[in-house]
């Protein structure tokens, strides 16, 4: 019986993957895209970014932020990538993205396989997929077609989520990308891999309130003095932490279990739990009982196929780039 419950489960599974991939194609992108063109692709991106992550764990986490800060500004067009004053790079949300350097080592890789054929834009968008396949997350198959964007202004980041932002905010900003209620929790959840600064969520725990300890009543309290003794109030605003404790390197759903019990870092991620309309999502990833269980890692694909698709210019808008930073 757990056989047939699990090749009934792997069927739809598939077959929700290959709806998600459909609707995708019919935006101009498609899987397989370069299967004539420049076949080796996917396994050059791939190579490039198990190379530099051997050496340096830390850019998975960095490359999927790239990913998502490209995608939210201009749609995914590698617009983030683009050099020079004022543009996207300089914006303050983007201002600690790191990754670049992968993006260029693959780019000149196949430059040299197949010249002018492959777009700096489903670069990222593989190199983000991959990351999460490094870190233990279940992979996807990635639409491509993408083609680079020619504007990268840092004015235009301003609509890019914030770490302060209300539910009904988030919620406002991923909306007007398309994207759902689950699809804001999914993507969220990209928060299980990766870092913040003492600098982005500090205030929470000193002079947050004038009750009690001070600190964000939405953190368990125990865990309070766990974060004060790692950021003190005066302490060095720069110092990293881990967005999902006990499991920062690992791509799974702890993340959401850590909301659950008052250990969200960011004061926008720990809103998921207390916001009713986002809580009910992360209870389903957690199989809370009485509700519709969620497999993160299946979702998370999804909705990556969704944000990675976010008005994408192909066919002949847009261009494909010799470098990424430059526009031709």
């Amino acid at each position: 019986m757990e056989v047939s419950c699990f090749s009934q489960n792997v069927l739809l599974v598939t077959l929700l993957l290959a709806i998600a991939v459909s609707l995708v194609e019919s935006q101009g992108t498609k899987v397989g895209f370069y299967s004539t063109s420049c076949p080796r692709v996917e396994s050059i991106v791939r190579s490039t970014v198990q190379s530099h992550f051997g050496s340096d764990p830390t850019i998975a986490p960095g490359l999927l932020r790239m990913h998502f800060h490209d995608c939210f500004v201009h749609g995914c067009d590698a617009s983030i990538l683009i050099d020079g004053p004022g543009t996207e790079k300089t914006a303050p949300p983007n201002l600690l993205l790191r990754g670049y350097e992968v993006i260029d080592d693959a780019k000149t890789q196949l430059e040299a396989a197949c010249p002018g054929v492959v777009s700096c834009a489903d670069i990222l968008a593989l190199a983000a997929r991959d990351s999460v396949v490094l870190t233990r997350g279940a992979s996807w198959a990635v639409p491509t077609g993408r083609r680079d964007g020619t504007v990268s202004q840092a004015s235009d980041a301003a609509n890019l989520p914030g770490f302060r932002d209300s539910v009904d905010v988030q919620k406002q900003k991923f909306a007007a990308k398309g994207l759902n209620t689950q699809d804001l929790v999914t993507l969220v959840g990209g928060h299980t891999i990766g870092t913040t600064a003492c600098q982005f969520f500090r205030y929470r725990l000193y002079n947050f309130t004038t009750t009690g300890n001070g600190a964000d009543p939405a953190i368990t309290a125990a865990f309070v003095s766990q974060l004060q003794a790692l950021c003190p109030q005066n302490g060095d605003g720069s110092r990293r932490i881990g967005l999902d404790t006990g499991s920062v390197n690992r791509f799974d759903n702890s993340f959401f279990a850590n909301l659950r019990d008052g250990k969200g870092i960011l004061e926008s991620d720990q809103r998921l739990w207390t916001d009713a309309s986002t809580k009910t999502f992360v209870q389903r990833f957690l199989g809370i009982r009485g509700l519709l269980g969620l497999t993160f890692n299946i979702e998370f694909g999804r909705s990556m196929v969704k944000m990675s698709n976010i008005e994408v210019k192909t066919g002949t808008v847009g261009e494909i780039r010799k470098v990424c930073s430059k526009v031709n």
